[in-house]
């Protein structure tokens, strides 16, 4: 069973920056593609990044070029830095791991709220 735990959230103007980070444990770290998702307040969760075992990584439009995902498989973490961001990037953060071969993303964490003032 794979547990995720993630942390770096908070509140920021827009324009500014937060690094989230999402410590794994109770799985082969370096075996599953680990993606960032959100929620903001009253949408559907939403996919924002990913990144796979072979360090592909891949963005939702709406964040390319402002957010950076990247995995540490030393530590079994991954990273999203958030670059400009902007009052629409408010939500609960999420992380989540997907083993090879599935389809979907199998395992989740609690999120991390992340809020951005105009």
């Amino acid at each position: 069973q794979v547990q995720l735990v993630e942390s770096g959230g908070g509140l920021v103007h827009a324009g500014g920056s937060l690094r989230l980070s999402c410590a794994t444990s109770g799985g082969t770290f370096s075996n599953y593609e680990m993606g960032w998702f959100r929620r903001a307040p009253g949408k559907e969760r939403e996919f924002v990044a990913a990144i796979s075992w072979t360090d592909t990584s891949y963005y939702a439009d709406s964040v390319k070029g402002r957010f950076t995902i990247s995995r540490d498989n030393d530590k079994n973490t991954v990273y999203l830095q958030l670059n400009s961001l902007k009052p629409e990037d408010t939500a609960v953060y999420y992380c989540a791991a997907r083993a090879r071969g599935n389809m979907n993303f199998d395992y989740w964490g609690q999120g991390t709220q992340v809020t951005v003032s105009s």
